[in-house]
């Protein structure tokens, strides 16, 4: 279980942030409506809640900033060292003192304008005091801005380190820059770490997790060492240097004996035997990696030589763990992690020894004493004197043979691959796994399936045949069908019935291609006015022998489209009621106004309508005048009435209107 998560460390505002929240909070959680009419002890607790509110406010996100950020003290010497070596642990404590101080001030500003509160005389005393409380508490904050700001870029660093667990089972993989110590922890590791063939690739420490008998193994990848004085090492080889140091883990080193790496064997003993201090009282095993390019037993005498040192010196933490100096299986290994030959070997060899070094150290402990006392081993008592060796079924034996027989003979997709061109180049047949009656069947060429159905079944290689066929009974179908119709009418109709049908038709006929050609040139014919066509296409003689020519009477229709002249109103007004009279009016003046048109015959104001509500028309007559005096005085103080037209005064000119001051737009 990890103990350290540095990922829960709550967000560190900036100053102006800090202010914000804090100040936002304070006007939200606390009454805002005080008056000068308000008893004066009513005013000063007023005041005073406000100021002790912000204060705790301060109080509490300060804490919680000093609390859950680490102590370097506290913890264990493994982040101890880590955090020191990547964030300089002076500057870490500097910037949580600066925190600390000013929660302590915040505390005794409050404390102080609490106290000159109570002696407040007035509402204007009580808010200055509280404005001053506020400002001041404020001006501790932002002058910790940069505390603030520096703790907030240590949490986002911290968030990203890895989870690492400095008692638990681990395993530690070092050595020069570019010798495959990241290609290791990919192989037997679900860990994805970025691999390149250039130095310094890793950058920081890398976790990943294995399994080794039932048991969790935690995976280390350090970044690379240069062989330098101490004091010249970077931030990057210091990170390692910290795992080395701190954690209890089995330490694999690695060797590139092939040199890619860019250093030499001599250049990787040397960096070897300047940090074989930290390898003290932890497994160490020596891994000869990169064996595809450079075997072990091709290199020369002089590296050699170097290589058996490093193993004489692996041999010596074996010995003062108690180990048999005579069993020299577990120290040196080589292997090769592009060809995966031997990964598996270090990593079994690596966890067995950690394992028997906590299991020997536990049993070396005071606590097992107590253990022990619980346990008894049973030994079964031997009946008679015959041997019974272990028995192992013939079948099982066979069964076994014949299955590692076929292990070695099954070929992969990865051995096919090399052997048909590589990557990009082969391309895997899913048609291979198919199991059908015949092999020689899976390479069919197989039709396309729609919606389940197989689209081969509804292909008929006569097809086009087959629909010329059907078009051709069909269009001889149409017309038959057609002709019989026609047949059909013409036979039910007389001889000038069928006449007028054949010029119809013929009419129809002529106007739907006039319209075809209309439609395709319409983009482009420009639209002419009835009085500039030359044609004479829309004249009203035109549709009048149209007309005759159909046997209809056009006389109605040419003098509804023909334009007539609008007289005077009066003259086209007739009044009816004048048409009744005698015509032998002997005035004329008489005679001419009978003929013009009356008034209008809208009721008088006060004449009584059945429904309005009135008794007769003099009351109505008497409620339209109490009506007119009351809006008499309104209409004099020109004031509006429910009848006015309203328009609202959407920008009013006491905000719109005269310049700006110089503080601030945005009110709290």
């Amino acid at each position: 279980m990890v103990q350290y998560n540095f990922k829960k460390i709550t967000v560190v505002p900036t100053k102006d942030d800090f202010v914000d929240i804090i100040l936002s909070r304070t006007q939200r959680q606390t009454p805002t409506v005080v008056h000068k009419g308000y008893a004066i002890s009513r005013i000063r607790q007023f005041y005073m809640r406000k100021v002790k509110y912000t204060q705790q406010n301060f109080h509490e996100k300060l804490s919680t900033i000093i609390e859950e950020f680490p102590r370097l003290d506290g913890i264990h010497p493994f982040y101890g060292d880590l955090l020191h070596v990547l964030y300089n642990k002076d500057h870490y404590k500097l910037a949580l003192g600066q925190i600390n101080t000013a929660r302590n001030l915040i505390g005794k500003i409050a404390k102080d304008y609490v106290k000159l509160l109570k002696y407040g005389d007035s509402l204007y005393r009580c808010k200055a005091l509280k404005v001053a409380a506020l400002g001041r508490m404020c001006t501790v904050i932002k002058r910790v801005g940069p505390s603030l700001a520096y703790l907030e870029q240590i949490r986002q660093h911290m968030a990203r380190l890895p989870s690492i667990d400095p008692n638990t089972r681990t395993i530690l993989i070092c050595g020069y820059p570019n010798v495959g110590k990241s290609s290791f922890i990919n192989k037997i590791t679900r860990a994805d770490v970025d691999v390149q063939p250039y130095a310094f690739t890793t950058k920081s420490l890398f976790v990943g997790h294995t399994d080794y008998k039932y048991l969790r193994y935690q995976v280390i990848d350090t970044p690379g060492i240069l062989d330098r004085p101490f004091e010249d090492r970077n931030i990057i080889e210091m990170c390692s240097i910290t795992a080395l140091a701190h954690l209890r883990a089995a330490v694999l080193f690695f060797l590139d004996i092939s040199g890619s790496c860019g250093y030499s064997i001599a250049q990787q003993a040397a960096l070897f035997h300047s940090i074989k201090s930290l390898f003290m009282n932890k497994p160490l095993i020596v891994v000869c990696n990169k064996t595809d390019l450079q075997p072990l037993d091709g290199i020369s005498e002089e590296d050699k030589k170097l290589v058996m040192d490093i193993k004489a010196e692996a041999l010596k933490t074996l010995i003062g763990q108690g180990g048999d100096p005579t069993n020299e299986e577990g120290v040196l290994l080589t292997m090769s992690t592009l060809t995966e030959d031997g990964v598996i070997s270090v990593k079994n060899a690596a966890c067995e020894r950690l394992l028997n070094q906590r299991v020997e150290l536990k049993m070396k402990s005071k606590k097992i004493n107590d253990c022990l006392n619980r346990f008894h081993v049973a030994m079964p008592k031997p009946r008679d004197q015959k041997e019974r060796p272990p028995c192992i079924p013939q079948a099982v034996l066979e069964a076994k043979a014949k299955k590692e027989v076929d292990k070695e003979k099954r070929k992969l997709e990865r051995d096919l691959e090399d052997e048909n061109g590589g990557a990009g180049v082969y391309s895997a047949s899913l048609k291979k796994h198919y199991i059908l009656a015949h092999d020689e069947w899976k390479e069919d060429i197989m039709p396309e399936i729609l919606d389940g159905h197989n689209v081969y079944d509804f292909v008929d290689p006569d097809i086009l045949n087959r629909l010329e066929e059907l078009e051709r009974e069909e269009g001889l179908r149409q017309e038959q069908e057609g002709d019989e119709d026609l047949d059909m009418d013409v036979e039910e109709l007389t001889q000038e019935e069928q006449e007028a049908l054949t010029e119809i038709r013929k009419k129809k006929s002529l106007l739907i291609q006039q319209h075809r050609i209309k439609k395709s040139t319409a983009e482009s014919r420009p639209t002419v006015p009835r009085k500039f066509d030359k044609d004479k296409k829309f004249t009203s003689e035109r549709m009048g022998r149209q007309l005759s020519a159909l046997g209809l009477d056009p006389s109605r229709a040419i003098n509804r489209a023909r334009s007539q002249s609008r007289g005077r109103k009066r003259e086209r007004s007739v009044n009816h009621d004048a048409m009744e009279l005698d015509v032998d009016q002997p005035n004329k003046k008489l005679r001419m106004r009978s003929t013009s048109r009356s008034r209008s015959k809208s009721r008088p104001p006060g004449e009584l309508v059945p429904g309005e509500g009135y008794k007769d028309s003099a009351q109505k007559g008497k409620a339209l005048t109490l009506a007119k005096k009351s809006m008499m005085k309104r209409n004099k103080d020109a004031r509006r009435g429910e009848a006015d037209r309203v328009i609202p005064t959407l920008r009013p000119k006491h905000l719109f209107s005269g310049k700006r001051g110089i503080g601030k737009t945005s009110r709290r």
